[in-house]
Protein backbone atom coordinates (compact mmCIF):
# COMPACT_ATOMS: atom_id res chain seq x y z
CA UNK A 1 0.00 0.00 0.00
CA UNK A 2 1.32 3.40 -0.99
CA UNK A 3 -1.77 5.33 0.07
CA UNK A 4 -1.06 8.86 1.29
CA UNK A 5 -2.89 8.64 4.63
CA UNK A 6 -3.24 11.57 7.00
CA UNK A 7 -4.89 11.15 10.40
CA UNK A 8 -5.90 14.32 12.23
CA UNK A 9 -7.45 14.61 15.69
CA UNK A 10 -9.24 17.67 17.10
CA UNK A 11 -10.00 18.01 20.81
CA UNK A 12 -8.90 14.42 21.43
CA UNK A 13 -5.69 12.43 21.78
CA UNK A 14 -6.06 9.31 19.61
CA UNK A 15 -4.79 6.07 21.09
CA UNK A 16 -2.38 3.86 19.18
CA UNK A 17 -5.23 1.34 18.86
CA UNK A 18 -7.50 3.92 17.17
CA UNK A 19 -4.72 5.04 14.81
CA UNK A 20 -3.96 1.43 13.87
CA UNK A 21 -7.68 0.72 13.34
CA UNK A 22 -7.87 3.69 10.95
CA UNK A 23 -4.72 2.54 9.09
CA UNK A 24 -6.11 -1.00 8.66
CA UNK A 25 -9.44 0.23 7.36
CA UNK A 26 -7.72 2.66 4.97
CA UNK A 27 -5.56 -0.20 3.67
CA UNK A 28 -8.72 -2.21 2.94
CA UNK A 29 -10.09 0.72 0.93
CA UNK A 30 -6.77 0.92 -0.92
CA UNK A 31 -6.90 -2.80 -1.73
CA UNK A 32 -10.45 -2.40 -3.03
CA UNK A 33 -9.51 0.58 -5.23
CA UNK A 34 -5.80 1.15 -5.63
CA UNK A 35 -6.14 4.53 -7.36
CA UNK A 36 -6.94 6.49 -4.19
CA UNK A 37 -4.40 9.30 -4.27
CA UNK A 38 -4.95 10.67 -0.80
CA UNK A 39 -7.02 9.80 2.26
CA UNK A 40 -7.46 12.22 5.13
CA UNK A 41 -9.29 11.04 8.25
CA UNK A 42 -10.38 13.65 10.77
CA UNK A 43 -11.54 12.57 14.23
CA UNK A 44 -13.16 15.35 16.20
CA UNK A 45 -14.88 15.80 19.53
CA UNK A 46 -16.77 19.00 18.70
CA UNK A 47 -18.14 19.76 22.18
CA UNK A 48 -19.00 17.87 25.29
CA UNK A 49 -22.60 17.59 26.45
CA UNK A 50 -23.41 17.02 30.11
CA UNK A 51 -26.32 14.75 29.25
CA UNK A 52 -25.09 13.12 26.04
CA UNK A 53 -21.47 12.58 27.01
CA UNK A 54 -18.64 12.61 24.49
CA UNK A 55 -19.62 12.37 20.83
CA UNK A 56 -17.08 11.50 18.13
CA UNK A 57 -17.18 12.88 14.58
CA UNK A 58 -15.23 10.91 11.98
CA UNK A 59 -14.88 12.49 8.55
CA UNK A 60 -13.05 10.92 5.61
CA UNK A 61 -11.81 12.85 2.58
CA UNK A 62 -10.54 10.70 -0.31
CA UNK A 63 -8.99 12.10 -3.45
CA UNK A 64 -9.56 9.83 -6.45
CA UNK A 65 -8.93 10.49 -10.17
CA UNK A 66 -11.21 13.35 -11.19
CA UNK A 67 -13.11 13.62 -7.92
CA UNK A 68 -13.10 13.81 -4.16
CA UNK A 69 -15.21 11.53 -2.00
CA UNK A 70 -16.29 13.01 1.32
CA UNK A 71 -17.86 11.04 4.16
CA UNK A 72 -19.41 12.90 7.07
CA UNK A 73 -21.36 10.77 9.50
CA UNK A 74 -23.56 11.62 12.46
CA UNK A 75 -21.54 11.82 15.69
CA UNK A 76 -21.27 8.58 17.63
CA UNK A 77 -20.82 7.82 21.32
CA UNK A 78 -18.24 5.08 20.75
CA UNK A 79 -15.06 5.95 18.85
CA UNK A 80 -14.52 2.43 17.47
CA UNK A 81 -18.06 2.26 16.13
CA UNK A 82 -17.85 5.79 14.71
CA UNK A 83 -14.65 4.82 12.83
CA UNK A 84 -16.22 1.58 11.57
CA UNK A 85 -19.40 3.34 10.38
CA UNK A 86 -17.42 6.08 8.62
CA UNK A 87 -15.27 3.57 6.76
CA UNK A 88 -18.32 1.46 5.85
CA UNK A 89 -19.90 4.58 4.34
CA UNK A 90 -16.60 5.40 2.57
CA UNK A 91 -16.52 1.92 1.05
CA UNK A 92 -20.09 2.27 -0.25
CA UNK A 93 -19.31 5.68 -1.76
CA UNK A 94 -16.12 4.30 -3.30
CA UNK A 95 -18.07 1.36 -4.77
CA UNK A 96 -20.59 3.79 -6.29
CA UNK A 97 -17.72 5.87 -7.72
CA UNK A 98 -16.10 2.79 -9.29
CA UNK A 99 -19.45 1.68 -10.80
CA UNK A 100 -19.99 5.13 -12.33
CA UNK A 101 -16.41 5.17 -13.61
CA UNK A 102 -16.92 1.80 -15.31
CA UNK A 103 -20.32 2.79 -16.66
CA UNK A 104 -22.09 0.10 -14.63
CA UNK A 105 -24.78 2.48 -13.39
CA UNK A 106 -28.25 1.09 -13.93
CA UNK A 107 -30.51 2.99 -16.27
CA UNK A 108 -34.18 2.43 -15.63
CA UNK A 109 -36.34 2.30 -18.68
CA UNK A 110 -39.19 4.77 -18.69
CA UNK A 111 -42.47 2.85 -18.77
CA UNK A 112 -44.80 4.36 -21.37
CA UNK A 113 -48.10 5.56 -19.99
CA UNK A 114 -51.14 3.33 -20.12
CA UNK A 115 -54.81 4.31 -20.28
CA UNK A 116 -57.73 3.19 -18.16
CA UNK A 117 -60.01 1.28 -20.50
CA UNK A 118 -62.52 -0.31 -18.10
CA UNK A 119 -63.82 0.61 -14.64
CA UNK A 120 -66.04 -1.33 -12.29
CA UNK A 121 -66.58 1.13 -9.38
CA UNK A 122 -69.11 -1.07 -7.62
CA UNK A 123 -66.56 -3.92 -7.51
CA UNK A 124 -63.45 -1.76 -6.90
CA UNK A 125 -61.30 -2.65 -9.87
CA UNK A 126 -60.56 -1.78 -13.46
CA UNK A 127 -58.29 -2.48 -16.42
CA UNK A 128 -55.47 -0.56 -18.07
CA UNK A 129 -54.39 -0.97 -21.67
CA UNK A 130 -50.69 -0.54 -22.44
CA UNK A 131 -49.38 1.05 -25.67
CA UNK A 132 -48.58 -2.45 -26.96
CA UNK A 133 -52.22 -3.55 -26.41
CA UNK A 134 -51.88 -5.65 -23.24
CA UNK A 135 -54.67 -5.49 -20.69
CA UNK A 136 -53.59 -5.09 -17.04
CA UNK A 137 -55.89 -5.54 -14.04
CA UNK A 138 -55.75 -3.02 -11.16
CA UNK A 139 -57.53 -2.81 -7.82
CA UNK A 140 -58.79 0.40 -6.21
CA UNK A 141 -56.18 0.00 -3.42
CA UNK A 142 -53.35 0.27 -5.97
CA UNK A 143 -54.21 3.88 -6.91
CA UNK A 144 -51.62 6.17 -5.31
CA UNK A 145 -52.49 9.78 -6.00
CA UNK A 146 -56.22 9.98 -6.70
CA UNK A 147 -59.54 8.70 -5.41
CA UNK A 148 -60.64 5.56 -7.28
CA UNK A 149 -64.20 6.88 -7.58
CA UNK A 150 -62.97 9.98 -9.47
CA UNK A 151 -61.22 8.00 -12.22
CA UNK A 152 -62.61 7.91 -15.73
CA UNK A 153 -62.05 5.86 -18.84
CA UNK A 154 -59.25 7.29 -20.96
CA UNK A 155 -57.25 8.65 -17.99
CA UNK A 156 -53.51 8.34 -18.55
CA UNK A 157 -51.52 6.48 -15.84
CA UNK A 158 -48.13 4.96 -15.06
CA UNK A 159 -47.99 1.67 -13.20
CA UNK A 160 -45.76 -1.00 -11.73
CA UNK A 161 -46.59 -4.43 -13.07
CA UNK A 162 -46.43 -7.75 -11.27
CA UNK A 163 -47.72 -11.23 -11.95
CA UNK A 164 -51.00 -11.91 -10.14
CA UNK A 165 -52.90 -15.15 -9.64
CA UNK A 166 -54.87 -14.67 -12.87
CA UNK A 167 -52.29 -12.81 -14.93
CA UNK A 168 -50.58 -9.43 -15.03
CA UNK A 169 -51.75 -6.80 -12.55
CA UNK A 170 -50.70 -3.33 -11.53
CA UNK A 171 -49.34 -3.19 -7.99
CA UNK A 172 -49.27 0.62 -8.04
CA UNK A 173 -51.03 3.05 -10.34
CA UNK A 174 -50.16 6.75 -10.56
CA UNK A 175 -52.57 9.05 -12.38
CA UNK A 176 -50.79 11.47 -14.72
CA UNK A 177 -51.96 15.08 -14.86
Amino acid sequence: MKLDLQITAHNIELSDFAREDIREKAEKLDKFYDRIMRCRVVVDVPHRHKHEGILYDVHIYMTVPGSEIIVKREPGEDLTIAIRDAFDAARRKLEDFVRRQRGDVKHHEEIPPARITALFPDKGYGFLTTPDGREIYFHENSILNKDFNKLSIGTEVRFAEEQGEKGPQASTVTVLD
